[in-house]
């Protein structure tokens, strides 16, 4: 089994960016590694950027999302284009704390879970800067999971997390808002006996760049998911941790 560990990056006009969170990656994750930067339409300006600077980063590849805009078909086109057993979602936004990455895909290989949640709100985590109400309700919504709904992680709504490829491959994403997605997948996959924990997480908000997440537009999307991980995740409590 190869070392090597697949990123998928999705953008959308990311050119500011993703300069520094390519060195960042570089510096800060000690696996070999191929990062995905999946992107909607060639106007993009992420893409001249990524075209000039992959000589610089073995593994870098440009991934072209054929399967319609948006981010949840981005995340389809990554998998696809996948081929280690550990997939890593991350953003191009330098808000996600890298240095997690190697406990993440040892709790993987070695430890044999399947998902692992980079966790802003169990014991350790932290979150800094962000929308005040985007934060509560991240926060509120995490921590009833977990307690009430049996979710193995504090934090039940942020994208960036290891998976083993198969599960991504085994579970059908439904989702058709946004990011939610990542909520669906760990709530599918809990509930159907397949092992998630989390770990302690720094996450930092963007300082270059314009968010896509829209909060009053994806919270019904977000809430579907919500109330499915609270009603059954609670039967099978106590196998994924």
């Amino acid at each position: 089994m190869t070392d090597e560990v697949d990123f998928i990056v999705p953008v959308y006009n990311e050119g500011s960016n993703i300069g520094s969170a390519l060195a960042e990656l570089y510096a800060t994750v000690t696996h070999p590694k191929r990062v995905l930067i999946v992107y909607d339409f060639d106007e993009d300006d992420t893409v001249p950027v990524v075209r000039e600077l992959a000589p610089r980063y073995p593994g870098v590849e440009l991934v072209r999302n054929t399967l319609g805009r948006g981010v949840i078909n981005a995340i389809r086109a990554g998998v696809e284009a996948a081929r280690s057993d550990v997939v890593i979602v991350s953003m191009a936004d330098l808000s996600d704390d890298l240095r997690v990455v190697d406990d993440m895909v040892r709790l993987i290989r070695d430890e044999g879970y399947d998902i692992v949640c980079a966790s802003r709100y169990m014991r350790g985590g932290r979150q800094i800067g962000g929308p005040i109400l985007k934060r509560t309700i991240s926060r509120v919504a995490g921590v009833t999971l977990y307690w009430l709904g049996g979710l193995p992680t504090h934090d039940g709504t942020n994208a960036f997390r290891a998976y083993r490829l198969s599960v991504l491959r085994d579970i059908p994403i439904e989702s058709s808002g946004g990011f939610e997605y990542s909520l669906e997948i760990t709530a599918k996959a809990h509930v159907s006996g397949h092992r998630v924990t989390e770990v302690p997480s720094t996450w930092r908000d963007r300082t270059a760049g314009q968010s896509r997440f829209r909060l009053m537009k994806w919270l019904p999307h977000y809430l579907k998911w919500y109330f499915y991980a609270l009603s059954r995740g609670r039967v099978t409590t106590g196998s994924s941790r």
